[in-house]
């Protein structure tokens, strides 16, 4: 069975484990709330710190794609401020604003932001007590689009720009995903997982399209999807899905969330990754990974004091 993913079917999809509820927010609000990182009113980013004087090392996480959202992982106050890391929420446009506004392609609004957003970070770093040498980036579900396109491009810098965000160069030390894809080329991306159609709203048309034209999109596609940026300098990775193979036996969980969050993408990711000598570790039901307990203790352990 195809599931074609429409604009508004992905929409029901993305709100998953990768926020933090209302509840929990309200006991830890952010030490720096809203923080513009450019001139639109959704360009906006929220700072965590833990106590102490720092520098702290920094785990930089993306909302939404399809809409404007802000989240950190809930984890992240047990397990990441223990360990002197701070995060950062950034919200981005969202692709239903590039859409209406006729953007080409509408997910570069989504993805130019999240590199400035983390160039952002860098520049303030100082002033916020982080390390600039130890930022990672994670994302869940949609999400992982934003923080790998991020941590991939963010290394280049316009050193003759006017504007101090864009001379900036980071060098990311860490990519964790919560169960989402890797790239956002459907031709990809149905290698990787056969039979499901994601992510249409990115190019402006359908997946159907999109693949038809696939030859004369390609120097956008390979322009924004993220995976054409990797090479051998790309940081450690992590992928994590709490699904296995199968569909779990779950009542709750539909077919088409099933299908859209599978570790077959993880899989198909991690072995493009290693092609280009990328360290890649995955967990998934049935498939425990090496070295790390879990995504969580890959980046608390790569981004601490003493990083790996």
């Amino acid at each position: 069975m195809i599931t074609k993913l429409r604009f508004l079917v992905a929409f029901s999809l993305v709100y998953m484990l990768d926020g933090i509820p209302s509840a929990f927010a309200a006991d830890h609000p952010p030490s720096f709330a809203n923080v513009s990182y450019g001139p639109h009113t959704n360009q906006l980013l929220d700072v965590y710190l833990p106590s102490g004087d720092g520098p702290f090392g920094v785990v930089v996480c993306y909302g939404a794609i399809w809409v404007s959202k802000k989240s950190v992982p809930g984890h992240g106050f047990d397990v990441f401020f223990p360990k002197q890391i701070a995060m950062v929420a950034v919200q981005t446009r969202g692709m239903n604003l590039a859409v209406s506004e006729k953007a080409s392609p509408p997910v570069s609004y989504v993805l130019s932001d999240a590199r400035r957003a983390l160039k952002f970070i860098q520049l303030h770093a100082k002033e916020w007590k982080m390390d600039p040498n130890r930022i990672g980036t994670f994302g869940g579900s949609q999400a992982t689009i934003p923080s790998f396109y991020a941590a991939l491009t963010a290394g280049k810098a316009n050193a003759t720009s006017a504007d101090p965000v864009e001379r900036e160069s980071v060098k990311t030390k860490a990519i964790g995903f919560m169960r989402g894809p890797g790239s956002i080329d459907p031709k990809r991306l149905m290698e990787w997982n056969p039979g499901v159609e994601w992510g249409a709203p990115a190019w402006g048309g359908t997946v159907a399209d999109t693949l038809k034209r696939h030859d004369e999109l390609f120097p956008v596609i390979s322009k924004w999807s993220p995976e054409y940026f990797v090479t051998k300098d790309t940081p450690p990775m992590f992928i994590e899905n709490e699904w296995g193979l199968t569909k779990p036996d779950d009542p709750k969980i539909t077919l088409a969330n099933y299908q859209t969050h599978s570790p077959l993408w993880g899989i198909g990711l991690k072995k493009y990754v290693e092609q280009f000598g990328v360290t890649c570790y995955q967990k998934y039901l049935g498939h425990p990974s090496e070295k790390y307990k879990d995504i969580w203790d890959f980046l608390a352990k790569r981004l601490q004091a003493a990083p790996e």
